[in-house]
């Protein structure tokens, strides 16, 4: 039978004694039975699961688990989370051994709805609304929910965000180049979608998407539909790129969680390097196939005429804007975001454009000028999403995807591929250390805005660490 919060306040501990007549008295806590107790954990396990799959950092993870025992009358429980597996213990006292459950995290996919329902029923266990037979159920049904809209939709939005981007990247110079880099993205998605169902490992899945997404690039230039072959190119590394663990394996590392940080980040190099692979292949057989004068310049970013560093003035500000947050919202719709999420992440991605486009007028380096973007970005969200009671995940995941380091990657692949120059390994280097500087930047805004939501008062003294997902912190919960 479950148990509620306010089970809690009947719970008796046993104070410790030597001995009492001939019996020890044993330390720790009276506890619920043992079918009770599995039912706890593996109700924490599972929403610590999907919080996983959903890309949450293994801080938040860790909180709620154990904000969710807290609540039905488990108060002591280890919590052990890596980037496969996570596990819990239950002390039971001196007596009784610890009960252990482990869970293995294999299947990860960007389903927000699901994240969000899960954030509205971690609050009501918190809040002691439900017992736990009824959590249960209702996780069950969350977990077992199809995605809210049919999958051609995420493919119109894929190719939506393609589109987004080439505005964005080109300034609206090139009319063609959205439809192009629209019509590529939708074939990746289709291509990709078909070889996941025949489970080959996302390193060819990659691998395939950026030779693909090439090659129709190089196809429409080298037909003399598109002047230049770079610009779509990009935009299609960037929705590549987007839905990767920058934002949590940052977070994992700045809050601690070294192992499960180095778990992500060695999953982000490897669907990188298979992109990079794909890319880099479509380029070479480029060269061999197509006459030179046929080729041309048609590969160089520099005569592409565009991209977001090289625009200039004031008055493409609004269109760079409107297409940052087209290209937000449509990530968030491709990974199947509620309404009003969506709706947050659309503003975040005109935010971080707008912010970077200022700065690089102003000849701020693009690493701290993503950086102080993405910021900015994570701080509005931070305060925004915990009043919208929406996850913070969503809005910063989103927001972060204009800004991906798309173009610094075409260049370091065309430098080395097509140029033979060694310089591109240190563009690609900085392409990397942009993308480290985009999730620092979203952490370190989430960080910033936790005294805006106490109501500008003292900030907790025991902190895990920026919060995204799961359970408000005490001083939070009164203001919702």
């Amino acid at each position: 039978m479950g148990i509620t919060q306010r089970a809690r306040g009947v719970l008796r501990r046993r104070e410790p004694s030597e001995t009492v007549g001939t019996r020890n008295v044993v330390y720790g806590p009276s506890l619920p039975d043992d079918s009770t107790v599995h039912l706890v954990l593996e109700l924490a396990l599972r929403i610590g699961e999907i919080q996983m799959a959903s890309g949450v950092g293994a801080s938040d993870v860790s909180a709620t688990i154990t904000s969710v025992t807290d609540a039905y009358g488990l108060p002591h429980c280890e919590v052990d989370v890596i980037y496969t597996s996570i596990t819990v213990s239950c002390y039971r006292g001196t007596e009784n051994l610890p009960i252990t459950s482990l869970r293995v995290v294999r299947n990860r996919s960007l389903d927000y709805t699901r994240l969000a329902e899960v954030e509205k029923l971690i609050r009501r266990i918190t809040s002691g609304e439900l017992t736990t037979s009824d959590a249960y159920a209702e996780l069950e049904t969350i977990a077992r929910a199809t995605h809210p809209f049919p999958r051609w939709v995420a493919t119109l939005a894929w190719a939506g965000m393609a589109a987004a981007l080439a505005v964005l990247l080109s300034g609206g110079t090139i009319p063609q180049l959205p439809l192009i880099a629209a019509g590529a993205t939708a074939l990746v998605d289709r291509v990709g979608r078909f070889l996941n169902q025949r489970g080959l490992p996302i390193f060819f899945q990659q691998t395939v998407g950026g030779a693909v997404a090439t090659s129709v690039a190089l196809a429409f230039y080298a037909t003399g539909v598109l002047p230049n072959a770079a610009l779509a190119v990009a935009a299609n590394i960037i929705v590549l790129l987007s839905g990767m663990t920058v934002v949590g394996s940052m977070q994992d590392a700045i809050t601690g969680y070294n192992v499960t940080a180095a778990g992500r980040i060695a999953e982000l190099a490897l669907t990188s390097a298979g992109l990079i692979s794909g890319v880099v292949l479509s380029l070479y057989l480029a060269q061999r196939i197509l006459p030179p004068e046929t080729l041309g310049g048609g590969l160089d970013l520099e005569q592409a005429g565009g991209g977001v560093v090289l625009l200039p003035g004031l008055l493409k500000l609004p269109l760079q804007a409107m297409a940052g947050a087209a290209t937000s919202a449509c990530f968030a719709l491709a990974s199947y975001s509620p309404p009003r999420p969506l709706v947050a992440a659309g503003a975040a991605g005109a935010i971080a454009a707008s912010i970077f486009q200022l700065m690089t007028l102003v000849q701020v380096n693009t690493i701290l000028a993503s950086a102080v973007a993405t910021t900015i970005v994570g701080f509005v969200g931070g305060v925004v999403a915990r009043r919208l009671r929406i996850p913070a995940l969503v809005v910063a995941v989103s927001g972060v995807a204009p800004l991906l380091p798309g173009l610094a990657t075409y260049r370091a692949l065309y430098e080395l591929s097509v140029q033979g120059n060694p310089t591109g390994l240190s563009t690609l280097m900085g392409a990397g250390a942009t993308g480290l500087a985009l999730g620092a930047g979203v952490v370190l805004g989430e960080f910033l805005s936790q005294p805006v939501r106490t109501g500008l008062g003292r900030l907790e003294r025991r902190m895990s660490g920026p919060r995204m997902s799961g359970p408000l912190r005490p001083t939070e919960r009164r203001l919702d």
